[in-house]
């Protein structure tokens, strides 16, 4: 099976992560490969994490843009797993 193929992507009718199809768009000279529609490939399927971790983040670094005061936004987004793709496409 070809890497891009929509059932390779773990789990069937999921639809792409926006920063992964950003990511194959600038590998592809910011053009967006015509294999990325609206169901997941395995370069573009999901990442898992952990949504109350990553919305606590949010929350902070949005109350200190809102009040000007260090709420450990950054510390917080720092300690978030990496959301960026190191697996390339075959």
């Amino acid at each position: 099976m070809s890497a891009n193929k929509p059932d390779d992507a773990g789990k069937h009718g999921q639809q792409p992560e926006a920063l992964a199809t950003f990511a194959e768009a600038a590998r592809h000279r910011g053009k967006k490969p015509d294999d990325i529609s609206l169901t997941a490939t395995r370069p573009t399927s999901p990442l898992p994490g952990d949504l109350d971790r990553e919305e606590e983040a949010a929350a902070k670094i949005l109350s200190e843009n809102a009040t000007g005061r260090d709420k450990g936004g950054k510390a917080a987004a720092r300690n978030l797993p990496d959301r960026t793709r190191t697996v390339k496409p075959r």
